[in-house]
């Protein structure tokens, strides 16, 4: 593969140069940077802004204490995202006070901790290291970490009446876009990251070591597994990770979060071992995967949604393009206006070269739905 799928190296010290993919930059990431940007065009001497923090945490196993280190590092960022998350403090903290909200968030506790025991310690000493309060819900102390977690797999089923209508309470569905070709001449990824404005200045780079010499790098949410937007490891496996959003009907009450399976996607150690992990997770609401796999130049869409549904499409020399709706698998879903303009947008532009694909994930054509 040319530069956008490269060889990883585990010793790159600028692991943001190592990307196996192009990566494009969020709508948070610029957001939080605008002040900087500002102060640099008055003259001040902040010239150059800041991308995430890198954190380079191992060797070791033990899912506990990375988790511990990595909420000590970061303990300012998930406790300012945690308290400025109107998602979290306006339907999911409410919810998990009901009957309804605390047998869900037993089940999704009680099924991900015993499929995923290592990420479950992981998630605890994320939460136990940023000292994030206890929020006591069902039979066990549900820590909000937790609860942002289990964000996807919890929405659906919280009543109309804790739902709001401001946008930053709203859990958006167009979160990214993903433009995908592997011909003789060019093997890309190309992928934009967009999320919830709680995320502005909470996000980071984690860059984990295992004791087996695994090494895997994960753009992670403040407060959440690395990671549920992209990441890559020393096996040459990569992915990035678009939200797709099926019906209520289609979702599974305590299923397996999304959030756990991108988790062990970081540590797979070859294509069939990713398709391995998404077909043996019974999955609570569904998600769509990007799978890179260097050694084979090889690059797969995969949707899935519960009840162990999963649709695998090989990337050819058309190139490809994926926002936030299922194409291939056969699901009913919610219909999101937004994706199917930014579909259509790309369907009409070029995508011949590395330019055009990064062009497509920053066009604004479309003055009501850009791509960023």
């Amino acid at each position: 593969m040319n530069a956008e799928c490269g060889q990883v190296s585990a010793d790159d010290k600028n692991d943001k140069e190592m990307l196996p993919f192009q990566y494009r930059e969020s709508k948070s990431e610029r957001l939080s940077r605008l002040p900087n940007e500002a102060s640099a065009e008055m003259g001040s001497s902040d010239m150059e802004s800041k991308g995430p923090e890198l954190f380079e945490v191992g060797p070791s196993n033990d899912g506990y204490q990375m988790g511990l280190l990595i909420g000590q590092k970061f303990s300012k960022e998930i406790r300012s995202r945690l308290a400025g998350d109107l998602i979290l403090q306006n339907q999911l903290r409410p919810f998990a006070q009901t009957p309804q909200g605390k047998q869900l968030i037993e089940a999704l506790s009680d099924n991900n901790r015993n499929k995923f025991p290592r990420y479950w310690d992981e998630l605890l000493g994320t939460a136990a290291g940023s000292g994030v309060s206890l929020l006591d819900v069902c039979l066990v102390s549900a820590l909000q970490v937790v609860l942002i977690n289990f964000r996807k797999e919890i929405l659906p089923f919280v009543p109309k009446t804790l739902q709001v209508s401001s946008p930053e309470s709203v859990d958006t569905i167009d979160d990214c876009s993903d433009v995908l070709v592997v011909s003789e001449d060019l093997a890309i990824a190309a992928h934009n990251e967009d999320a919830n404005v709680a995320l502005v200045d909470h996000i980071y780079l984690i860059k984990a070591k295992l004791q087996n010499g695994l090494v895997f790098v994960g753009y992670t949410y403040a407060g959440e597994l690395p990671s549920c937007a992209f990441g890559f490891n020393t096996h040459g496996l990569a992915f990035t990770l678009n939200s797709v959003p099926p019906s209520e009907h289609e979702i599974m009450a305590g299923g397996i979060g999304r959030n756990f399976v991108s988790r062990d996607l970081l540590e797979a150690t070859s294509m069939a071992d990713a398709l391995r992990i998404i077909h043996s997770c019974e999955v609570s609401v569904g998600h769509c995967y990007n799978l890179i796999y260097m050694p084979d130049r090889k690059i797969l869409n995969v949707e899935t949604t519960s009840r162990n549904r999963v649709s695998v499409r090989e990337i050819g020399t058309t190139p490809f393009f994926h926002a936030n709706m299922y194409l291939h698998l056969q699901v009913d879903q919610v219909q999101d206006d937004n994706s199917k303009c930014r579909q259509e947008r790309a369907a009409v532009l070029a995508k011949t070269s590395k330019e055009d694909f990064l062009s497509i994930l920053g066009d604004m054509g479309t003055k009501d739905t850009p791509f960023t």
